[in-house]
Parts: structure tokens; C-alpha cells; sequence
């Protein structure tokens, strides 16, 4: 799990980022609204724990420009000292998830953190899924297409679904990373872009069978269904 934490203080942030990395969370810290709008720009957050008063943009406005021009964005969890209900009210309106009154027990952080990124990759998946003629069995790691089984080591397993269940979502190039092999640090790239490669192969990811790997420039990879092929 990946999450953003903005906070122009530096005590706090500091406090916060240490009390989340502890968790096993993977935190990037940004002192600003323009830092994490940077970073909003180049990594998959799973959810994001943000700031009001900071340097401009605010907060609040962050969250009204990603829901405005990203196209998955992230569940927002507002943390500030503002505690007057009109606030709690505009920040749920301008696309907050949820909505943190300083101070705060860090457990208790931490848990809305997680309870937001659940509730953003929606409800408990099935052992058992499919997409069209691809079908994917969690628990034995294992995939068909169209009946036929294909051998994939797990790594690519674990890419694929990952692609899969985020389907037509762009994902960064670290949060790939973070999420199959644990860490966006100690893997080089080409890696990830090999194992990209060999499931696009192996799986047959091609428009007549309903989905192909789009490469994000810049950013990472998607996976783009089409139309009237052959659907989930």
C-alpha cells in the first residue's frame, strides 16, 4: 500500500510519515499543494492524506483539481485544525472521502487511511474472476484464456491481476513496482518493462481478445479494454 501525505508543517509531517512507515505503509511526504499535485502527476496512490492551510493550492483545492482532471483519482482524507461543520461539509462536497480533525491518534490516522484505500479499490475480490475470455483463480495463481491455461511465473501472475483489476486506470511505474515486488527502490525498471512485456505475450493482449497494454508516457502502464471484443 502507497500512500501521499501533505503537510507544510514539518514537525507533524515528519510525526505522521514515521507513525505510517511503521504500519508497513509506504509514505511520500509533500510539503505543499503543488508538490503533491506533482507527484499525483507521476505515482498511483492507493489514498491520500492531505492538508487545508497550506501554500496555495490549498488542500481543498487540490482535491477539487484531481477530481476535475485525473481519471481514477485517489480517496482524499482531509486532516486540519478546522473543525466548524460548514468546513467538513465543503471538503465531503469538493471530493474528500473522509475528513481528520487535528490532533489525532496516529492509529486511528492510519486506520481511516486504510479504510479509505478499501473503500477506493472497491469491495472484496473473488477467488475466482473474469474478464471476457481471461479468467484468473487468486488463490492458485493460475490464468486461462478461453478455456486454455498459460504459465506464468508468480510475478506475472501478480501483474497481470493487478493490471487487470485496474483496468483502463493508469498506474505508476513505482507503484508497480511497490505492489509486486515490494519496494520501487531496489528494482530496477527494465524489470518491471520485461515483466510487462512477457505477459503482454503470454496473455495474448491484443485488441481481438478485448484488452491490450497501453504504455503511459512518462508515468507507467495501462490496460485498455475495447469495445464489442470480447468483454467482461
Amino acid at each position: 500500500m502507497r500512500v501521499a501525505l501533505a503537510e507544510d508543517d514539518a514537525d507533524i509531517a515528519e510525526h505522521m510519515q514515521s507513525a505510517i512507515a511503521q504500519t508497513g505503509i509506504v509514505c511520500d511526504l509533500f510539503i505543499d499543494g503543488k508538490a503533491l499535485q506533482t507527484g499525483l502527476k507521476r505515482t498511483t496512490y492507493d489514498a491520500v492524506l492531505v492538508d487545508w492551510n497550506m501554500p496555495p493550492p490549498t488542500g481543498i483545492e487540490v482535491i477539487r483539481w484531481a477530481h476535475e482532471s485525473m481519471d481514477a483519482p485517489p480517496p482524499f482524507i482531509m486532516m486540519t485544525s478546522r473543525s466548524d461543520p460548514d468546513d467538513i461539509v465543503s471538503a465531503l462536497e469538493a471530493g474528500a472521502a473522509d475528513y481528520i480533525v487535528k490532533p489525532e491518534n496516529t492509529a486511528v490516522v492510519v486506520a481511516r487511511l486504510k479504510s479509505a484505500a478499501r473503500r477506493g479499490k472497491g469491495p472484496e475480490k473473488d477467488r475466482m474472476v473474469e474478464f471476457g475470455q481471461y479468467r484468473f483463480d487468486r488463490l492458485e495463481q493460475t490464468a486461462t484464456l478461453a478455456g486454455d491455461q498459460i504459465k506464468l511465473t508468480a510475478k506475472e501472475f501478480a501483474l497481470a491481476l493487478i493490471l487487470f483489476d485496474n483496468r483502463d486506470r493508469p498506474l505508476s511505474r513505482s507503484y508497480l513496482l511497490g505492489e509486486v515486488w515490494g519496494s520501487s527502490d531496489q528494482v530496477e525498471t527494465r524489470t518491471l518493462d520485461m515483466h510487462v512485456s512477457r505477459v503482454r505475450s503470454k496473455l495474448s493482449l491484443r485488441p481481438e481478445n478485448g484488452y491490450v497494454i497501453q504504455s503511459v508516457f512518462g508515468f507507467g502502464y495501462r490496460l485498455e479494454g475495447f469495445e464489442g471484443k470480447a468483454l467482461e
